[in-house]
């Protein structure tokens, strides 16, 4: 781990320092493996980007490295998990999901196979990749098929605690992890339940719905307003398919103003179920952080983040506005 470079108070929760949620991927899949001898994983080839090298020495066995063929990966996945296995099936995102769509919607979901689909390099962050490694539409293509599962966690140890219940989930689901090295903030006490948000910071003025690494900008942002005067509530929306309407709804009614953060395209993420649920339920003006159209672009990693307005300063720019629109 690196110190985290954050300067700003996150209101109720301080980094233990920065580190990739794919390392958490990582490590809590060679841990469960040790666990449950049905864990089953597979790779196409990228076995150092998702850390599942680890399980892979471990439990060779149990190991299955399909090349580039990530197809075959899929498909190899579903026909384990109708013998009872396990299997946690991970690579790129454009890769593990925009390349086999058919296979996840056909073998997988058509069938209510209990295969989980992991994978890293699912927002701008990959800079140096691309446009071509950067898949900003995913959660909008696993959210649209039926019996499938997303998982969007906010740090390291969060990941951990999202493996763990996702081994014990039986169904189709995605996990999305990132590459970059971010603040590692949340604890076991804060527990993990797919389907259950997660409040971290109480507030009566406006909510901020957050998943993935916009989670920590989102306390961030709280803790700057709460010198202001203005009380943010928080919420840390882990699993964004079934997506925690109870908490939509009620943040909607006690604070009468949402904002939702990102990395992910607006149209069909977070920010599109947040409204969904709103629209039907306690109609509030909702601003939303995300990428709009645009594919992603080369850059350091904080770039894509800075043009795509993916900041703290952007979470607050549009907490400013909710708040104008509710008056």
């Amino acid at each position: 781990m690196q110190e985290t470079d954050s300067l700003v108070e996150a209101p109720g929760y301080s980094s233990r320092g920065n580190v990739a949620t794919s390392q958490g991927f990582g490590e809590a899949l060679l841990e469960i493996g040790g666990k449950d001898d049905s864990v089953t994983a597979l790779c196409a080839d990228l076995t150092g980007s998702p850390h599942m090298h680890r399980f892979r020495d471990a439990f060779p066995e149990r190991f299955v490295e399909t090349g580039i063929a990530e197809a075959n990966m899929i498909s190899v996945a579903a026909e384990l998990a109708t013998t009872g296995m396990n299997p946690f099936a991970g690579s790129f995102a454009v890769s593990a999901i925009g390349k086999v769509y058919d296979q996840i919607r056909q073998s997988v979901c058509y069938s209510r196979l209990n295969v989980k689909i992991c994978a890293s390099h699912a927002d701008p962050t990959p800079g140096e990749d691309g446009a071509t490694h950067q898949m900003l539409e995913d959660i909008g293509l696993m959210r649209g098929l039926s019996g499938m599962t997303v998982v969007v966690p906010c740090d390291y140890s969060e990941t951990k605690r999202a493996v763990r219940a996702l081994v014990e989930h039986d169904g189709p689901a995605y996990l999305r992890f990132g590459r970059p090295s971010i603040p590692d903030f949340t604890r076991d006490e804060d527990g993990f339940e797919i389907g259950r948000s997660i409040e971290l910071h109480p507030g009566r003025d406006v909510t901020v719905i957050a998943c993935g690494i916009m989670v920590w900008k989102a306390l961030e942002a709280a803790g700057i307003l709460k010198k202001e005067g203005v009380n943010v509530r928080v919420v840390n929306m882990h699993t964004v398919k079934p997506v925690d309407r109870l908490a939509i709804v009620r943040a909607a009614n006690d604070t009468g103003a949402i904002v939702t953060a990102e990395e992910h395209r607006v149209h069909s993420g977070l920010g599109n179920a947040v409204a969904h649920v709103c629209a039907e339920n306690i109609p509030v003006p909702i601003e939303m952080v995300g990428v709009e159209d645009p594919f992603g672009e080369s850059g350091k990693p904080d770039e894509p983040m800075r043009k795509y307005k993916l900041t703290t300063e952007d979470i607050l720019e549009k907490i400013y506005l909710a708040l104008r629109r509710k008056m």
